[in-house]
Order: structure tokens, then C-alpha cells, then sequence
């Protein structure tokens, strides 16, 4: 059986659809669909049930897939160690960090080491789905989080504050104090009140709408939209925008830059990571909101 047509029947399975399993392989949907059914016509077994919800294992799937996740994390182990007993400064990194912390904090350093190490090639897949870094879908990642897993190896680098903004004009002619003159820009489908805003300096104004990008956010903000939850490296930095917080701000989050105990001895990741930490490290006031 071919290793691809295995990784393709776990995307499957984790994506539930053929979207997003295209989506987390980089193909298109009517290849997934094609080279699903291909594999059931050669192993002659249905390996899904496909219903209206998604695609659901059959019986002979569930079987199948004891054995697809005993393969994934010996061939993942396997490339791990593989990788970190890489000596070049040369090669690919994968690094995980979601759009505005490339686009708003770190591209001139990115820039930097990428002319300080030409035979390195940084690959930037931004999201804001956690990587499995178990499974090599990143080298290293930037996460926001209080503790990483213990499995992963790491430093906190800085706090991150976030603060409410919006326009002069919308805090002019909006009371902040009233739910029915003023809206959050909403960042998930948690409804009207989610934690975010029940801690928030203005816990009685309502979200709506569902703008996951920071990008966006940011972008319906400066537009007029509504107040915006924003990082202070990105709030601070604009200038028609107003930070509204009350009193001293305190990171809310906590910023980690991750990789795997099995390649942190490769010489490109661990040249990486510390120019890495070093560049966040440099820009703490900013990211704390000071």
C-alpha cells in the first residue's frame, strides 16, 4: 500500500470531509474523492460510509485505522530522528504562526535571517489550528499558550496583551456604556457574550459576526464595524485606531516558540529558534502593551 493513499485516508478521517482533508493535504477536492475511491477499488473495501454529515469509518476502516496510526507515528519517529541529527545549515523549516504575527511583528527578522542563510528555505503556513508538530506538519511553531505539552521542547519568550480599540469616530459617536449603540467585532461562533467579552472592560456589549484572521479583524475595526479585541503589537501600531482599555494592561497569553525533542539538535532548527527568540525577546515592550 502506498504511504500517500495512508496519509490521504487519515486526512480524510481528521478532516471529516473532503474539504478539509484537501485543504490539510494541498490538493483539490476531486482528488481527494478520486484517490479515496481508488484505494477502496484496490484493497476491493469500503473504508467510509459517505453520509450527508461527512465521511464515517465502516467497520473494516476502524480496522484500518490502528494500523495507519502505528505506521504515521513510527514513519514520523523515524523522520524526526532524522532530522534532528541534521549537521547543514541548509534545507527546508516549516514554521507555524498565525498571519499577523508575520505580518505585523516578525517579516523584517524573517527577511534578515533569510539573507543571513540563503541555503535555508523558510516555509510559512499561517494558521490558527494548533500544527501536530508530532507529525511533522510544522518544524516550529509559535503558540500562544500557559504550558506547552511536555513532549515539546521550547522557551517563553514574552506575554502578548491584547486591549479593546476602535476608531475615534466609532468611540465618539457610540456609548460604550449602552448594549444597543456599540457592537464587538466577533472573532468565533461562541455567541453574543463569550468569555472574551464576560472579561472584558465592556462585558455588556454583545459580539457579532465571525472574523477568525486577526487580519480582518483588524481590517473591520479601522472600517468602523465595531470595537476589535487586538493584540497590542497590532493595535498600538495604528494609527486610527484607539486603545480603550481601563487601567494597567497585563499579557493575557503567554508567547512559547516550540519544536520537537527529536530535531531540536538539527543544526538549522536550532539556529533558527534562537534567532527566533531572540527577535520576539527584542520586541517584549511592544507585545506586553508597554
Amino acid at each position: 500500500m502506498d504511504w500517500d493513499d495512508v496519509k490521504l485516508f487519515l486526512a480524510l478521517l481528521r478532516g471529516g470531509n473532503v474539504r478539509n482533508a484537501a485543504a490539510r493535504l494541498g490538493v483539490s477536492h476531486s482528488t481527494v474523492a478520486r484517490r479515496i475511491d481508488a484505494l477502496e477499488n484496490q484493497l476491493q473495501a469500503r473504508l467510509f460510509e459517505r453520509l450527508p454529515g461527512g465521511y464515517v469509518l465502516t467497520p473494516i476502516g476502524e480496522d484500518m485505522l490502528k494500523t495507519a496510526e502505528r505506521v504515521e507515528d513510527e514513519i514520523g519517529g523515524l523522520e524526526r530522528r532524522i532530522a534532528g541529527q541534521d549537521s547543514r545549515l541548509e534545507g527546508p523549516i516549516r514554521v507555524s504562526m498565525i498571519d499577523a504575527f508575520a505580518t505585523h511583528l516578525l517579516m523584517p527578522d524573517l527577511a534578515r535571517f533569510a539573507a543571513l542563510y540563503p541555503d535555508i528555505e523558510l516555509q510559512i503556513p499561517v494558521s490558527y489550528e494548533t500544527v501536530d508538530l508530532d507529525r511533522r506538519e510544522a518544524d516550529v511553531a509559535i503558540r500562544f499558550a500557559k504550558s506547552p505539552p511536555d513532549h515539546l521542547v521550547g522557551r517563553r519568550v514574552s506575554g502578548c496583551a491584547m486591549a479593546p480599540y476602535a476608531t475615534p469616530d466609532y468611540f465618539a459617536t457610540h456609548t460604550l456604556d449602552d448594549p444597543d449603540s456599540a457592537l464587538w467585532i466577533g472573532y468565533g461562533a461562541h455567541g453574543k457574550f463569550p468569555d472574551w467579552v464576560r472579561q472584558s472592560p465592556f462585558p455588556d456589549i454583545p459580539a457579532r459576526g465571525e472574523f477568525v484572521s486577526l487580519l480582518t479583524q483588524l481590517a473591520a475595526c479601522e472600517a468602523g464595524m465595531g470595537l476589535a479585541m487586538l493584540p497590542c503589537f497590532m493595535g498600538d501600531r495604528e494609527p486610527q485606531l484607539v486603545r480603550l482599555d481601563e487601567g494597567k494592561l497585563s499579557p493575557r497569553l503567554d508567547v512559547w516558540v516550540l519544536t520537537h525533542r527529536d530535531v531540536r539538535s538539527s543544526a538549522r532548527i536550532r539556529t533558527f529558534t534562537a534567532f527566533l527568540c531572540d527577535a520576539i525577546a527584542s520586541k517584549r515592550d511592544l507585545l506586553e502593551g508597554r
